[in-house]
């Protein structure tokens, strides 16, 4: 039983520095975070293969290929080109926030193969390879550990990548450095504006084997709200609860509850499941995502 009352809050990043930084920015919010990751990352010890252009889809990926997340022992992926890595369609359901840049160095000069890329070990660099990031915040993550940006959408998605590159890719090699999990629309835009694209996946998404105890409190009609970061953490909160027997009355304490998706490619997932989203934020990344949250919540709470 809470001593006060404030907005309990269930929030789903990976059980790291982003968790951390998410339940100290609730908490100054004065609400009552409840953590509960959905996502646990699992890198594969790839880095990005050389390219024209190299994309980057989210700041877990810059960590990865900065050397930072390295694989367990026995999870270390083959070489970028040895194996294809599959086509597994990792989104940009990430939206970091910020505008359209460019970069100084020419767009068309080819990556240089000076960097490491054995997939094993070692940070990525990218030689002469034009670096795009889909928002500021994985842009931000890029500049902190020395690397160039040299372009950043208008539109934090896989959508506005495509529109971004489009004019300027056709001929062109691009790589994709990204997670197991997401749309097919930035390979597919991509290609279809002439590149020949190729894709690495820097690390898998799994759910943890805890995950859950918020699906039991909106069961219980104890969550005030829920902050959905992706189409994943919908997924998997959704499939904790139903390990959990509670899968139904889940979604109804949701439907009582304040629910925020971080853009519209999570909030399209959540709805098609059954989860009503009551916020998607202007722009498009947590901190504004929580704030939009907790001040639609509070009125609410507080009748």
């Amino acid at each position: 039983m809470r001593e006060e009352p404030r907005l309990r809050v269930a929030v789903f990043r990976p059980d790291d520095h982003r968790m951390d930084a998410a339940v100290d920015l609730l908490a100054a919010l004065g609400a009552d975070p409840v953590p509960d990751p959905m996502l646990t990352v699992e890198p594969t010890g790839a880095r990005p293969a050389d390219a024209d252009y190299v994309v980057f889809t989210s700041t877990t990926g810059v960590e990865v290929a900065a050397g930072e997340r390295p694989p367990a022992a026995d999870d270390v992926q083959a070489p970028p080109g040895d194996d294809g890595t599959g086509r597994h369609d990792a989104g940009a359901d990430r939206h970091d926030a910020g505008p359209r840049t460019a970069g100084s160095r020419d767009a068309a000069q080819p990556a240089s193969s000076d960097g490491p890329s054995d997939g094993a070990a070692g940070r990525w660099e990218p030689g002469g390879a034009t670096v795009v990031a889909i928002g500021e915040a994985t842009a931000d993550a890029l500049r902190a550990r020395d690397y160039p940006v040299d372009i950043v959408p208008a539109e934090y998605s896989s959508a506005g990548l495509v529109e971004a590159l489009a004019d300027e890719v056709a001929g062109a090699t691009v790589e994709v450095a990204r997670s197991d999990h997401g749309s097919a629309v930035l390979l597919d835009g991509l290609r279809e504006a002439g590149a020949a694209v190729h894709e690495t996946v820097l690390y898998r998404l799994a759910r943890p084997g805890g995950a859950g105890d918020s699906a039991e409190l909106a069961a219980a009609g104890d969550l005030d709200a829920a902050l959905f970061t992706s189409s994943l953490t919908v997924e998997h909160f959704l499939a904790a609860a139903a390990d959990r027997g509670v899968h139904d009355e889940a979604l109804a304490g949701l439907a009582g509850a304040v629910v925020g998706a971080i853009g519209e490619p999570t909030r399209e997932t959540a709805e098609s499941a059954g989860v009503d989203v009551d916020v998607v934020p202007e722009k498009a990344d947590f901190e504004a995502l929580a704030c939009a949250v907790v001040e639609a919540a509070t009125p609410t709470y507080h009748e």
